[in-house]
This record gives C-alpha cells, structure tokens and sequence, in this order.
C-alpha cells in the first residue's frame, strides 16, 4: 500500500513539473522534527525575517502520520495534490530527515534539495552504513536528489557523504543552523544573568530553582516501543542520589507513550513531549545518554555528561555498530550500572576538558552564523 502512495506521488508530481519552479518558494519536510528549534524551522524562520518575497509551505510530521487514518480524508487530498505541486514549484527544499518519496521521483534542475537532517552528529552508524535491503536501495535512490548537505564539520564531511551516497562535493561544512539557537541563548544568559530556558521548565513541572536536573536521553531501541525497560536502568540511579536530584526524560515518542512515570519516582519527570529539545538542554544541570547525537548539541553548552550504555556489546556487536571505538570518543565517564553513574554524579567526577576538546573537534563553527551561511550559499549558486 505505501508503494503505491509513493507511486501515485510521484505521478501526481509529473503532472505538475509542466508548471514553472517559483522563485523563492520554500517547502520544508519536517518529517522527524517540526518544533520551533529545528533546523528546518530555523531556517524558514530566517527566511521570512530577511524577505517577503520568500513563500513558505510545509509538510510535517503530523501530515505523514495522518495519512495512515483513512478517515483524514483532508489530509491525504492535502499531501497528494497541494504537496505535490508545492514539491514541483519549489526552488528550494528543505528536509530534516529522508523523503522516501523522492526514490521514485526526479527533482528539476532548477531546485535546490537541501538536506539539514536532524542530528547534529553521530555516534552510531546511520543510512547506507546501516540499514539493508530494500530499504537501503530506496533510501540511496531518494538521496540522489540531494543538491547541498550540511554539516558541522570537515570531519564529518567524508561520514555523512557515505551515510547518505552523494559526492562529497555536494558536502557543506558550514554548521547545523539549531546549533546557533543555543550559542543565541547562552550568549543571553551571559548578557542578562538569567536562564529563561530553565525557569520555564522548573517552574512548569514544579521543580525548586535551587535543586538540580539530569537530563536521561538514551537512544531509541526497538525493543522498548511495547514494553520499556527504562525502570531497571534509571530506578538504580534515583534511588542513589539525594532527594535535590529531579530527572526530565526525553523519550523516543514511540517509547514515550507507553511510559509512566509514576512506576519509578515522583523525581522522574515524563519531558519527551517537549516540543524544543534545545530548552531542555539549556535547563538541565547535567546530561546522561549512551549513544544519541544529543551529545554533540550537548557539548555547546560545557556542561558535564556521563554515559550509561548498559547494553554496549549488544549494541556494538548486534545494532547499529558505532564510527569511532565508543570508550575513547564519548566526550565524558562511562558506567553501567545505575549505582556507578549515581556515584559519578555525587562525586562530580566529570571530564569536563574532554566534553570542551570533543566540542572543538564537533564544529567547525561555533559563532551562531551557521543560519547565514546556509542562506548566502542558497543564493549565491
């Protein structure tokens, strides 16, 4: 059935590509993240800001979603023919995430296909490094679109040309424009002495300003949709630690919904649904995570994290399988078990100089221009 919705996409497409690509015209997917501090919002929030000749169109998470109830009628007419024709006329794209639907089409040669992704970096290995089959074939055939993909780093520019089968000539090393919003907001912090971020979040979940909050953000494991094992490995490190100790968890949402946070402690706070991830990371005191790319738009803030990749053999040796050797390149100390990790935290036995190097290796930038950069080379080619 999804075959034939991206056949029937792309026919619909054809039709349209008749029409003249509009100059100015954006369409942004937003399939894996569509709050306010994504890349892709950023970088139509800039847009607008700069022009208003820039006309602005969206397809979102919830839209692809939607589209599974064949009782959203609106939608599916919505994603088929308004989506479609805005995918035609648009000179720019910007994607968050892959667009299986591009593997059965041919962008114009006027169009500009710029891939922004969602993580700042990886840990693990992702794309044509991981996934098999079918799915590997489509993902490299919807890639082949792909005019601009940005990055952080010249290190990472041969990694992400291979994750996703495009020359490195197509690679741009300019930042990730979400990195900017949080040099914008520590940069306030400096000027004005105050943390919004954290006063929002500490005083919409009830948290006294003087205690402390552990952000727990473990990546996603397919194990854990139906039944998450969150309790036994986070119960351990809340039950060692003193009562000033709150948690914020940010869940996969698939994870999230069948979580409950009262099955391990009033101090473990259910945060997924947060919509701006980077005001999480701006009010949280330290962050403990085993393999998320969370840890390079961490790293920005210098403050400490601690890993916790209780299940490290079995990831390596049966899951995605990671770039670099993982005990020398997590930019802070490992343990696995709960009580270790409490431990590490009450002693504050962080690696404070290895988060700051990791940092300096991660980003090429760190001036919160990414965003302009991104917008001089759309309209300088």
């Amino acid at each position: 059935m999804k075959n034939l919705g991206h056949y029937l996409f792309a026919l619909i497409y054809s039709i349209y590509k008749i029409l003249p690509v509009k100059k100015n015209k954006v369409l942004c997917i937003m399939t894996h993240d569509d709050g306010e501090g994504s890349n892709v919002s950023i970088v139509a929030k800039a847009l607008k800001a700069l022009s208003n000749n820039y006309s602005i169109s969206y397809i979102t998470k919830s839209d692809v979603e939607n589209l599974k109830n064949i009782k959203q009628i609106g939608t599916i007419i919505k994603f088929f023919f308004k989506s479609t024709f805005d995918l035609a006329s648009s000179e720019i794209v910007l994607l968050d995430n892959t667009f299986i639907p591009f593997a059965y089409l041919k962008s114009r040669n006027k169009q500009k296909i710029i891939q922004l992704w969602h993580g700042t970096g990886t840990i693990k290995k992702f794309g044509q490094d991981y996934n098999q089959g079918k799915l590997k074939k489509i993902e490299k055939k919807a890639n082949k679109n792909i005019t601009h993909l940005i990055v952080n780093s010249t290190s990472m520019k041969h990694l992400y040309a291979q994750a996703f089968a495009v020359p490195i000539e197509r690679v741009y090393d300019i930042g990730v424009p979400k990195t900017d919003e949080l040099l914008n907001r520590i940069i306030d912090i400096k000027r004005s002495g105050i943390n919004k971020d954290r006063l929002y979040i500490f005083e919409k979940y009830n948290i006294p300003l003087e205690n402390k909050l552990i952000l727990y953000a473990p990546t996603f494991r397919d194990a854990d949709i139906n039944g998450p094992e969150i309790y036994k490995w986070i119960k351990p490190i809340v039950d060692n630690l003193p009562s000033e100790y709150h948690f914020a968890l940010r869940l996969h949402p698939f994870v999230a919904k069948s979580y409950n946070e009262n099955d391990i402690s009033d101090k473990v706070l259910q945060m997924s649904m947060e919509r701006d991830l980077n005001t999480l990371l701006m009010a949280a005191d330290i962050l403990i995570t085993d393999y998320s790319s969370i840890v390079f738009d961490y790293s920005v803030t210098d403050k400490p994290m601690v890993f916790y990749p209780y299940d490290l053999e079995e990831f390596s040796d049966q899951g995605r399988g990671f770039y670099n050797y993982y005990n020398s390149y997590v930019p802070g100390p490992i343990a696995y078990t709960g009580e270790d990790i409490a431990d590490i935290i009450k002693d504050e036995n962080f690696d404070l100089y290895k988060t700051f190097t990791f940092k300096e290796d991660s980003f090429n930038y760190l001036d919160g221009m990414a965003t302009n950069r991104l917008i001089n080379l759309i309209q300088s080619q």
